[in-house]
């Protein structure tokens, strides 16, 4: 598989989100750890470098897994981990925290459950409006320093967080939603990555699952699915969303590419500087979705990809977008 350039950090350009193997898409009795350590095996065996994780995951278990799938290969693997959704003076998951003392009493739990000395990039997971951007970029630059931390990341932050975290400690990366009907950070943001010579990890490149044209209907979803509220899987939104996915069916049709296949080969067209991380818990999906390294798309193609209206919908719910950073 071809490579991708984040800041200094090398990864795989095809990457694998581990969200999804906490639960975050299916009640937890469905879930299957067993696959889920099959289907990293498998993705190291494509030629996949780079798996995204998160203490917040599960909580915690999606960094278990990941640890456990790792072991004895290491050092096959650039791993990502993100902190600053969990508050571990007290508060717990889902209060953001990202002060000094957070950042390093996390990193500790998170080296435990991944069973390393050292994470190749350790996000903020969500920006902290409590805590000034530079002094957890301190934080961090005080982990980098000991080893602990190789390179640091934000994600969903603003231009003016980005500069004022990178005067304070180099920003490797930034990981926000992105896909052919996401594309927020076109205007401002990417020319503001790549003068600053940052990476970009594009979260949720399958539009939460719709772009893989498997989901038709949001009944077959567990109760406890978030997407049932997500104002892009409801109403009218959804029904006008699943005329783009045709559109990107159609025309992954013409070269014999599935429509994940299809919306991930866009996003790698986009720049060398581009690691999208389609987040799987199955064997076939992983294998899927690394095909796309393969797969050309013509010019005439790429202007009809690029030509889609953007989703219906916000991409999150109110609550949601009030945790990103803006």
């Amino acid at each position: 598989m071809k490579h991708a350039q984040l800041g200094g950090l090398e990864v795989s350009r095809i990457g694998l989100g581990a969200m999804t193997m906490a639960g975050v898409y299916t009640s937890e009795g469905a879930l299957d750890d067993s696959e889920s350590i099959r289907t990293i095996h498998r993705a190291l065996e494509l030629g996949v470098t780079h798996i995204d994780t998160a203490e917040i995951y599960g909580p915690y278990l999606s960094e278990e897994l990941v640890g456990k799938a790792v072991k004895g290969r290491r050092d096959e693997v650039k791993i990502a981990t993100k902190f600053g959704l969990i508050s571990h003076a007290g508060d717990g998951p889902g209060v953001i925290d990202s002060s000094p003392a957070n950042v390093k009493t996390a990193v500790e739990g998170s080296l435990k459950r991944l069973g390393t000395d050292y994470i190749d990039l350790y996000y903020q997971h969500r920006v902290d409006p409590n805590t000034p951007i530079e002094e957890t970029a301190g934080a961090v630059a005080d982990l980098i320093a000991e080893g602990k931390v190789l390179h640091f990341g934000l994600s969903e932050a603003a231009p003016d967080t980005i500069r004022r975290a990178h005067a304070v400690q180099p920003v490797t990366a930034l990981q926000t939603e992105y896909s052919l009907w996401t594309r927020d950070i076109e205007a401002e943001i990417l020319p503001l990555l790549r003068q600053l010579g940052i990476g970009f990890v594009p979260y949720s490149p399958l539009g939460h699952g719709l772009l893989t044209g498997q989901i038709r209907t949001v009944d077959d979803f567990a109760d406890d699915d978030w997407r049932k509220t997500n104002p892009r899987f409801t109403g009218a939104n959804f029904q006008r969303n699943l005329r783009l996915v045709d559109e990107v069916k159609a025309i992954g049709a013409e070269i014999g590419a599935s429509p994940a296949q299809t919306a991930l080969a866009w996003i790698l067209t986009r720049g060398d500087d581009f690691a999208p991380i389609p987040g799987t818990r199955r064997v076939s999906r992983v294998e899927e979705n690394t095909a796309a390294d393969s797969v050309h798309l013509t010019p005439e193609q790429l202007e009809r990809l690029s030509a889609l209206e953007r989703a219906a919908g916000d991409r999150h719910d109110e609550a949601n977008m009030g945790s990103i950073d803006s």
